[in-house]
């Protein structure tokens, strides 16, 4: 059965594909969960399943009651990220389904200030969105932009690797969390011995490793990573926070020196549904916000992003209507995802 949920999913190119035992294996389409015509699945077939998807030793640990995250490829060479996971005593998995070919810039359609970034000679440049937003495959479109245009040394620390960069002009080792190396702090702390010019990290999930990813934005080094926030001022908001408050003065310091960008993004519905379609916020690093962020004055970001649009900055309403007057969505579904409903409707000319 299980090569048939594959096959469905590629076929109808889904997301996500949930496995539960008990249920019927349900796939995300466009944004929306749709059950498969299949037979409940089974304990004992789903823990078969986890024998093929998973090493001895995360077969080892997932029976220690720990959830595993690791890549699996099937036998048509098709890559998934992978999360086990128990509720109610019985086990789960959860599969991101990736691409193959790490798609261009171009391809994906991301604005084109993207490349600019990727080219940047140092500084932290921050992509951010909820989950299953498409950070991923857009951090990977920009490190397969600098892959095919410069000679560089490329260090990613990811958990678990999710796309394999095939080396064209640059020198790319990729790390894997609890593989190659114990955590990110450990990684970001090794790189700084291995001689990168570019480092990603997959996720900065507490201060230690924000922390170690400044410093080594600071000492000359191009550092790529991911929050789960929407919007720069949020993003901002969200690193600062996570330190302790005799630190963050500090942290907004040095925050204002090394971010050079953040990019927001959401995934949307298409009018005709055939898909969805990225819709990004951009902010750079100008001195004016730099100076905002140094002067905790983060509320006034937003403003300074709706003026920035001749040096490539757009608000997420922007890019809205853009997509709107294109037709490539509906307004309907612009103004449910949009979080300043008033303005985009002034940019739109609705009022």
């Amino acid at each position: 059965m299980i090569s048939d949920i594959f096959k469905y999913a590629a076929m109808h190119d889904c997301s996500d594909i949930h496995l539960v035992t008990g249920s019927q294996p349900i796939v995300r389409r466009i944004g929306n969960l749709e059950k498969l015509q299949f037979p409940p699945i089974g304990e004992k077939e789903l823990l078969g399943w986890l024998m093929e998807f998973l090493s001895d030793d995360q077969l080892t640990m997932f029976y220690s009651g720990k959830d595993i995250d690791t890549a699996y490829s099937d036998w048509n060479g098709n890559r998934y990220r992978l999360n086990v996971y128990r509720q109610q005593g019985k086990p789960c998995i959860a599969m991101r389904l990736l691409k193959n070919n790490i798609p261009t810039i171009d391809q994906l359609g991301l604005p084109p200030i993207l490349k600019d970034l990727a080219e940047l000679p140092r500084g932290l440049v921050l992509v951010t969105g909820p989950t299953g937003s498409g950070k991923s495959t857009t951090l990977a479109a920009m490190i397969e932009h600098i892959n095919r245009k410069r000679q560089r040394h490329i260090l990613t620390l990811e958990d678990p690797i999710e796309y394999i960069y095939s080396p064209k002009m640059a020198l790319i080792n990729q790390r894997e969390i609890h593989k190659d190396v114990t955590g990110f702090q450990a990684g970001l702390r090794s790189a700084l011995r291995e001689d990168p010019d570019i480092i990603l990290v997959g996720e900065m999930r507490d201060h230690e490793t924000i922390s170690l990813a400044i410093t080594a934005a600071e000492t000359g080094h191009l550092v790529f990573s991911t929050l789960h926030t929407i919007g720069a001022p949020n993003t901002i908001d969200r690193i600062i926070d996570a330190f302790p408050t005799h630190q963050q003065a500090q942290i907004r310091t040095q925050l204002a020196t090394v971010l050079k960008a953040s990019i927001s993004q959401i995934l949307v519905p298409k009018a005709d549904l055939s898909g969805r379609v990225a819709i990004h916020e951009i902010m750079l690093m100008t001195d004016a916000i730099s100076n905002l962020v140094r002067e905790n004055k983060i509320f006034q970001i937003a403003t300074s992003i709706q003026t920035g649009s001749r040096i490539g900055m757009q608000t997420l309403e922007a890019d809205l209507v853009k997509r709107y007057n294109t037709r490539q969505i509906t307004f309907e579904t612009a103004l449910e995802v949009s979080s300043n409903p008033e303005y985009l409707k002034r940019l739109a000319g609705k009022q």
